[in-house]
């Protein structure tokens, strides 16, 4: 696709594309200059990138996050903070069953079972 249409899809300005792409927050174009052209590699990379300004992150705290590789901390509540892998931010991911899942484990490390863990006690117990 041509700058125009990446503008589009993403909902970014061609100068703000140009931006992250002089800042590496984007891949440069394949085919060089004259014959640019993007893929979903450069559409998934501003998405990242809005979507960590969208969360409050200032251009250098991104900058690091994304050369660290570590993941994103996002913080939860006193006392818990989510690591997201940061390829997955802004990413088209069901988020549901990540929430299940992220649920699950949170009452299983704070001891709060949740409903179908209540049933199973019960049954074992009795």
């Amino acid at each position: 696709m041509k700058i125009d249409e990446l503008a589009a899809t993403t909902e970014a300005t061609v100068r703000q594309i140009r931006f992250l792409i002089a800042e590496g927050f984007v891949p440069a174009p394949d085919g060089g200059r004259t014959y640019a052209s993007y893929d979903d590699k450069h559409v998934r990379a501003i998405r990242r990138f809005q979507r960590l300004k969208a969360l409050g992150f200032p251009n250098a705290a991104i900058r690091i996050l994304l050369d660290a590789r570590e993941g994103t901390p996002i913080p939860v509540a006193d006392g818990i903070t989510l690591v997201v892998a940061t390829d997955l931010i802004g990413s088209d991911v069901d988020v549901e069953p990540l929430v299940e899942r992220a649920a699950a484990r949170l009452r299983e490390v704070l001891g709060k079972p949740g409903p179908e863990a209540a049933k199973r006690a019960k049954r074992s117990a009795t």
